[in-house]
């Protein structure tokens, strides 16, 4: 049983799309990411009787599990014209400043009206940044406009646990403990994401290695296609280049790591250390 002030939420949140449904008079997209928020918020469509498409944006670079989880629960799979890993060698690494991955994989229109899962109580930037349950979002122009629905935005992780196990939600296998528990605080999106704290994006370099050795492919065909920017001189090699990326939440800091006895002030060995720190061995780019 749920206790009386989640179910006011949950109440909430079905009023929520039922009026969105009926103002929009054809079906609301539920954007889902294979994420618990996603799962929830596909349970609100489902006990609101509302009429949708769960739709799925594949990045091309979501965690192992991930699209067996979004096909065990009947969502519609969007591929995107190019991948991941083809767009960092046509345009360099993401960072937090230049997030083009976000725009060209999952930040588009499909469906005029789309229920996402996003939460105040995930970040102090969201909490400041969403205010309301529905707002107007723009991708890239005016023309490209979505009511997006926010039906969990002031739900806590406890929360979301109490009424995963009230609805039986099987969540994605990363959400599970080795005993079998739910450990609601865990995060399931774009492997190794730049917008990360560059610790925990070191972490998740760590759980994936093969995406270590993907980065620095594809930076090497970026550094060679392009050897007269800004970016490739700076970097001699793909090594000091994904060094900067991911061991560093910008630029500035890792030059200021390199002035003034900081910890890379005598210049190492960029491959050695990217091979010790992950325990990998790595190919020789030229």
């Amino acid at each position: 049983m749920m206790n009386k002030e989640l179910e006011k939420k949950v109440e909430q949140a079905v009023k929520l799309l039922q009026v969105c449904y009926k103002a929009a008079g054809e079906p609301l997209e539920v954007a889902y990411s294979g994420g618990k928020d996603s799962d929830v918020i596909l349970e609100l469509a489902k006990m609101s009787g509302i009429e949708y498409r769960a739709i799925y944006k594949n990045t091309t670079i979501d965690p192992p599990g991930t699209i067996k989880h979004v096909m065990e629960n009947g969502v519609e799979i969007r591929r995107p014209k190019e991948t991941f890993f083809s767009l960092m060698s046509r345009i360099g690494y993401p960072d937090r400043v230049r997030r083009f991955c976000c725009g060209v994989l999952k930040e588009y229109k499909i469906l005029d009206n789309s229920v996402m899962g996003i939460r105040k109580c995930e970040s102090v930037k969201r909490a400041k940044r969403y205010t309301e349950p529905t707002e107007c979002r723009i991708y890239g122009s005016k023309k490209n406009h979505v009511n997006a629905i926010y039906p969990i935005l002031d739900w806590s992780d406890e929360d979301e646990l109490e009424f995963i196990k009230d609805r039986g939600i099987k969540l994605h296998p990363l959400y599970y403990r080795e005993d079998g528990s739910i450990d609601i605080t865990r995060r399931v999106g774009c492997m190794c994401c730049p917008m990360l704290y560059y610790k925990k994006r070191l972490q998740q370099f760590k759980q994936w290695p093969g995406m270590v050795r993907a980065y620095l492919r594809c930076g090497n065909e970026y550094l060679k296609s392009h050897s007269e920017s800004k970016t490739a001189k700076r970097h001699p090699d793909v090594y000091e280049y994904f060094v900067t990326n991911a061991f560093f939440d910008n630029y500035r800091d890792y030059a200021k790591a390199n002035l003034g006895g900081g910890i890379f002030s005598d210049k190492p060995d960029y491959k050695k250390l990217i091979e010790d720190y992950f325990k990998i061995e790595l190919p020789d780019f030229d």
